[in-house]
């Protein structure tokens, strides 16, 4: 198959619109090619350039199709329309079935010609989340001035133009040059096909791959980290960026002034990571060590000195802002920060960041002492949890928030559990962090996830298909996270309403999906009936998921569904339930008596057992249905000639139905 290599060279492009546009790059040439069938597609994205690599038929398939006209004997003006519609003539129709039919044939396009024909729509319509214009010769966006196209088709250019009708597309046409590093290797150069490009651009100082790029700024940031005895702070989102910045990655270490080195390590590390892209690093205890590295995006003559002094002394003016900030902010308790909350809009309808303090603090009590906090301490630590928001270095780096209310709070002699709290009560951010573990830091994270969720979902800004603006889906996992991870034992529908409690529901579905686990079981054991105590349902489903792996639970499921599609089919006929206890004088087969005397015996003991929460023992009870139930659906005629046979029987099977929906609802089980 043919190979080719289509490369869109700008100018900068974001660090963080570069993976994106390379994954819309593939999906749009393979969907617009798709007549080629498109093969071992790839894509490249750098600071200047997007590229796709792909192997294509050499021309789309010879297409036979018959095309239905007007009846035979139709006028001749449908006839004619028809002809015309198509492009025939009279001699080429023939009749068959009693209709006109014409016999066509779509050639075969040679794929420079489709590429041509596609690509110049394609790169009109590309997705960018922000695009420009660079001249008034032309309405042809792209995210950054595009200067260059390059495509080649096994080496033969492949010839097209951006321009439409008198917009002249900027004057772009396709070719099969592009440029190397912008500094060290100036210059437009001819290329003749993937793998020469790759090499001519490494050779023109561009490392093609962004995950190369990567690499090579992970394994030279560790090996200067090493040669003075320290290791680097991990941070793949800030190593990622850093290859979207930097086509030829040098890594340099610079020195922190020792001045700086009593600021808090996560003021260093924002400071630079913010602010100028550096690389922190640690001592062997784990401390802060006052050295950064740099990535230049050049190979410096001087072996990169100059490029580091003036880093040096650029950071020590962001540090010496950060100083600034600390030193003002401990001044002041963050007590007498409150008052600033009430200028703070939470939200419109929700009233202010104070208001949302009032409301934490009530909260934050209320749940304290059943996670075993201590309710003075998780309302102080509700007080105290946003003031830092108004603080100085907060308004600097809003990354910190938490962070620095907790140093603010020891400084000025708070419990060290309430200072935790404060920092912790954000957590977790991400799927990859850890939960707050302390008590008190429970009580406040619980707290601040569910006035978030109670108070949005009351003013009906619930979350609808991919829009979350204000983040619902993540303070619902961080509720179900924080109660899995440390087995908080509440009912959280004591706290939020039904359709709340309904959502954080789904989030632990969609967690556990991810984690490859049975989240229709979880389903199942929430569809019967509403329970806000997750590590009760969690426990209910594990005891149900091993249950129905055995002999009993998978048979007992198969009877359960037969039990209710026969009850669907025959309360439809009838319009009306048979949820009436059946009469025992009405039971005219042993099987009937023995699958009653069941229910009689398994009834109670299966919702004591359930109550006590004895759930494999409620399993066990439940599969002495198994025997009688299969034994009735063996020897018994449900539809039973006799109306009353036929009824009092449903409502045995509806008796049935009731005992197993107090532990799950079968139906919602998958499989």
């Amino acid at each position: 198959m043919p190979e080719l290599l289509l490369e869109l060279f700008s100018e900068e492009i974001p660090a963080r619109m570069q993976a994106r546009a390379a994954e819309d790059l593939a999906r749009l040439v393979s969907a617009a090619l798709a007549s080629l069938s498109p093969a071992d597609v790839r894509t490249f994205h750098g600071p200047r350039r997007l590229a796709l690599v792909a192997q294509v038929a050499a021309a789309t398939p010879e297409e036979r199709t018959v095309e239905r006209g007007p009846r035979a004997g139709a006028p001749e003006a449908a006839l004619a329309g028809f002809l015309r519609k198509h492009g025939a003539t009279r001699e080429a129709v023939r009749e068959e079935g009693g209709y006109l039919v014409l016999d066509r044939i779509v050639p075969s396009v040679p794929a420079a010609e489709v590429v041509a024909r596609e690509l110049p729509s394609l790169l009109r319509r590309f997705p960018w989340p922000k695009s420009m214009r660079w001249s008034g010769r032309s309405s042809f966006t792209w995210v950054r001035p595009l200067r260059r196209i390059l495509c080649l088709l096994d080496g033969t250019v492949v010839p097209f133009a951006l321009a439409e009708g008198d917009d002249d597309g900027h004057g772009l046409r396709a070719g099969n040059e592009t440029e190397g590093h912008r500094f060290l290797a100036p210059g437009a150069f001819a290329v003749g096909g993937f793998a020469d490009y790759r090499a001519e651009l490494a050779a023109r100082h561009v490392i093609l791959d962004a995950a190369e790029r990567e690499a090579l700024i992970r394994r030279d940031a560790a090996r200067l980290a090493e040669a003075e005895g320290l290791s680097v702070v991990e941070d793949p989102a800030l190593v990622a960026e850093i290859a979207g910045l930097t086509e030829w990655p040098v890594a340099l270490i610079g020195r922190i002034d020792e001045a700086f080195m009593d600021l808090p390590p996560e003021v260093l590390r924002t400071s630079m990571r913010v602010n100028q892209r550096y690389l922190s690093l640690r001592r062997p205890d784990g401390s802060a060590a006052p050295r950064f590295i740099v990535i230049a995006n050049i190979a410096a003559a001087d072996g990169g000195s100059a490029i580091v002094a003036g880093n040096e002394r650029v950071l020590r003016a962001r540090l010496a802002d950060a100083r600034f900030f600390w030193n003002e902010d401990l001044k002041r308790p963050l007590e007498t920060l409150l008052p600033k909350l009430a200028e703070v809009t939470f939200h419109a309808k929700l009233g202010s960041q104070r208001d949302r303090v009032d409301r934490l603090v009530r909260l934050a009590g209320e749940l304290a002492p059943l996670v075993g906090a201590d309710r003075a301490k998780a309302e102080r630590a509700a007080l105290l949890c946003k003031a830092d928001l108004v603080s100085g270095m907060v308004g600097e780096f809003p990354e910190l928030q938490g962070v620095m209310g907790r140093y603010y709070a020891l400084a000025h002699g708070e419990d060290g559990e309430v200072a935790n709290a404060i920092r912790d009560h954000y957590a977790p951010r991400g799927a990859e962090d850890e939960v707050p573990a302390e008590p008190v830091s429970i009580a406040l994270a619980l707290a601040d996830r569910l006035d978030q969720l109670a108070g949005f979902f009351a003013i009906g800004e619930k979350p609808t298909g991919s829009g979350d603006p204000f983040a619902l889906r993540r303070a619902a996992l961080g509720v179900v996270r924080i109660v899995r991870d440390n087995r908080v034992r509440l009912d959280l529908g004591h706290f939020v309403s039904a359709d709340v409690l309904d959502f954080i529901a789904e989030r632990l579905r969609v967690q556990l999906r991810a984690e490859g686990k049975r989240h229709d079981i979880v389903a199942a054991v929430l569809g019967r009936g509403v329970d806000g105590d997750l590590v009760r349902v969690l426990s209910l489903a594990d005891a149900l998921e091993t249950f129905l792996a055995s002999e009993d639970g998978a048979n007992l499921r198969t009877a359960h569904a037969r039990a209710v599609n026969i009850l669907r089919i025959e309360e439809r006929k009838d319009g009306r339930s048979h949820d009436d206890p059946p009469e025992a004088a009405l039971f005219a087969a042993a099987e009937e008596r023995a699958l009653a005397a069941a229910l009689d015996a398994v009834e109670p003991t299966l919702a004591r057992e359930l109550a006590e929460e004895r759930f494999t023992e409620a399993m066990a009870t439940l599969a002495a249905l198994r025997a009688p139930l299969d034994a009735f659906f063996d020897r018994v005629t449900v539809n039973d000639p006799d109306s009353a046979l036929r009824a009092n029987r449903l409502r045995l099977l509806s008796r049935v139905r009731r005992a197993m929906a107090r532990v799950a609802d079968f139906s919602k089980l998958e499989g």
